[in-house]
Formats: structure tokens, C-alpha cells, sequence
């Protein structure tokens, strides 16, 4: 995914000098656009050794495992717990969702960001009796769980959260996006300005992410 598009979203979500924790942090190149943009402390935990040292190494507070009791004990509590695309690679992301609420302190939100599965180019493959997994991007190989926008609202919401916040990404370097007719036929900057006027108006459709805000209630 465009991770300048994702971190630009997200990091106009989370307050300056806010305590974030993010869920599967990998080598932390978001983690530290966070704290850097945000003045934030970042607390980080990634499963992959190798990609936990990376992390480190980049300056990062990082605990190498998963999420559980005895970590949140271990750790405390966060204004911002951050899930950028995680929660399509676990079998139970409301469990995930659950376990997160026990980390935020009172005012505290979740900051999510998913692969959009409706969007047109999966839509379109699908009409054609198409549905091939890809090594990355929307069709990932890896993913266990697939949304869009109503369905990761609904899941929120059934967590205990209240939506505040959507954005979605305009996927500017998704190989369908710069590859497939019409798009490639057309001049790099007029692409774009195409792209990021269709995900603006019709996030559902053109939308390569979902990025959303959910606060406890």
C-alpha cells in the first residue's frame, strides 16, 4: 500500500504528544512518522524478530510478540492504539479489537486502516469470474479477513467504538491503478488528479484503504 498516503491520514488523526501503541508495528517506518510528526511517545509490538529489530533500530521502544494480558499489564495504558493493516491478517479481529479497548485509557480511540475489497478493480475482476490472490496490495496472498467500509464501521461498532473520523487512500502506486486500462493510457499527473478526485467523492469505489477513527463509548 502507499504508505505516504497512509501516514499523512493517519497522522492527522492522533494528537500532538499522544501515548500511541501500535499493533504490529513491522520495522516501524510508521511508528516513527508518528513520533516524529506528532511529538508522540510510540510504544511498538511486531510477532517477526527481525523486523522488531529494525525497529529498534530506529529508535523505537519495541516488545516482540503479540498483544495480551500480561503485556498490557507490562506496558499501560495509551491514548491511541494504531492498526494499520492488521486486522485482515487475524483470524478474530474483534478479539483483536477487544484486547485493545483494555489498553486505551478513558477518551482513547483506535486509529484502523484495512484493504478495500470492493474496490473497483477487485469489482471488476469479480464480474469477470475473477478472484486471483497477488503478492501484496488489495488481493494480498496473506490475508485471512477482507472489508469495506460498512463492515469495518459495523465491526467498530460492535467492539464498543463510535466512528469519528474516514478517510480513505487514492492507491497512486496500486498496480491496477497505474497498469490497467484506462489508467495507463493517461499522463501521470492527470492519473492522479483523477484518482485522488474519485477516491474523494466515491470512497467505496475508488478507495485502496479505509483509514478510520474510532473513539471508546
Amino acid at each position: 500500500m502507499d504508505s505516504d498516503e497512509v501516514s499523512g491520514i493517519v497522522t492527522n488523526m492522533i494528537p500532538r504528544g499522544a501515548r500511541v501503541l501500535e499493533i504490529g508495528c513491522g520495522t516501524g517506518s510508521l511508528s516513527r512518522i508518528v513520533a516524529d510528526t506528532c511529538a508522540a511517545e510510540v510504544v511498538g509490538i511486531e510477532p517477526d524478530s527481525r523486523r522488531a529489530e529494525r525497529a529498534t533500530a530506529r529508535g523505537l521502544q519495541i516488545h516482540v510478540g503479540y498483544l495480551n494480558l500480561e503485556l498490557i499489564h507490562k506496558i499501560g495504558s495509551f491514548d491511541i492504539v494504531l492498526l494499520a493493516d492488521v486486522l485482515e491478517h487475524v483470524p478474530n479481529p474483534q478479539a483483536m479489537l477487544l484486547l485493545s479497548r483494555q489498553t486505551l485509557r478513558v477518551g482513547g480511540a483506535v486509529v484502523v486502516s484495512v484493504p478495500n475489497v470492493a474496490h473497483w478493480s477487485v469489482r471488476v475482476d469479480l464480474v469477470r469470474g475473477r478472484f486471483q490472490y497477488q503478492p501484496g496490495f488489495i488481493m494480498d496472498a496473506t490475508h485471512l479477513r477482507w472489508f469495506t467500509l460498512d463492515t469495518l464501521k459495523a465491526l467498530l461498532v460492535s467492539s464498543g467504538f463510535k466512528v469519528t473520523s474516514a478517510q480513505a487512500t487514492a492507491g497512486l502506486i496500486l498496480p491496477a491503478n497505474v497498469h490497467r486500462r484506462p489508467w495507463r493510457w493517461l499522463p501521470s499527473s492527470y492519473r492522479v488528479y483523477l484518482l485522488r478526485f474519485g477516491c474523494r467523492h466515491w470512497p467505496m469505489l475508488f478507495g485502496c484503504q479505509h483509514v478510520l477513527k474510532a473513539e471508546m463509548v
